[in-house]
């Protein structure tokens, strides 16, 4: 059997938001859609979505659309949301500890096991019933839970020493909300939510509104 073409990274970032989609068509009540309504709610082409979908295979009928159930199945288990996923935060300030009582993470596959921070008045205290621990406990945590994916929301003087413990231990994706490019091995995937770099981008287009 011919092996399908890798997709590329920017069609697997796409991939959560159809997964998304295609769950309140659910909640809608809606079983069937076709890739121009599915585009229209979450602002791609038909074309894309199509074309996106087929790295993963034969998916929809020409005049039908797609069984959004059968779509929405596949996509979970291509993005392997068909099991739970332990994930550890390092940094429990106020952005951590937001992170770690968030309601969403659990019903989305996602398991907060392990806090950790340098704060000695905050080691031993817990929050959403998972106790936060020093730094030095973070490889056995992952042993223990084997844990693959990591938050890091430290300042980013510390992101780096951070990462390169969390890989060290067995980390293989990372999400950072440090301001700072992480130096990471080529096998370790790592993504950025930097609030400022976003919203300086939208600040351009307010600022040529003035030119």
């Amino acid at each position: 059997m011919e092996r399908l073409e890798d997709p590329p990274d920017v069609v697997i970032r796409r991939l959560p938001l159809y997964a998304r989609s295609l769950r309140y068509l659910l909640d809608e009540g809606i079983n069937s859609v076709s890739s121009q309504e599915l585009g229209e709610r979450i602002n791609v082409t038909a074309a894309q979505i199509r074309k996106d979908l087929s790295y993963f295979g034969e998916f929809g009928k020409q005049g039908i659309g797609y069984d959004v159930e059968k779509l929405f199945n596949h996509i979970e288990r291509i993005l392997g949301l068909t099991q739970s996923w332990p994930v550890v935060l390092v940094g429990v300030g106020h952005l951590g500890q937001a992170i770690a009582r968030y309601d969403g993470f659990h019903s989305q596959g996602l398991q907060i096991v392990g806090l950790f921070d340098t704060d000695p008045l905050k080691i031993g205290q817990k929050v959403a019933d998972v106790e936060i621990c020093a730094y030095a406990h973070m490889p056995q945590v992952i042993h223990d839970t084997n844990a693959r994916l990591a938050i890091v929301a430290v300042p980013a003087s510390d992101a780096q020493p951070v990462a390169d413990i969390l890989i060290d231990a067995g980390i293989r994706a990372i999400l950072c909300y440090a301001p700072i490019i992480l130096q990471t091995p080529d096998d370790v995937w790592v993504r950025y939510i930097d609030p400022v770099a976003v919203l300086h981008s939208m600040t351009y287009y307010l600022a040529r509104e003035h030119m």
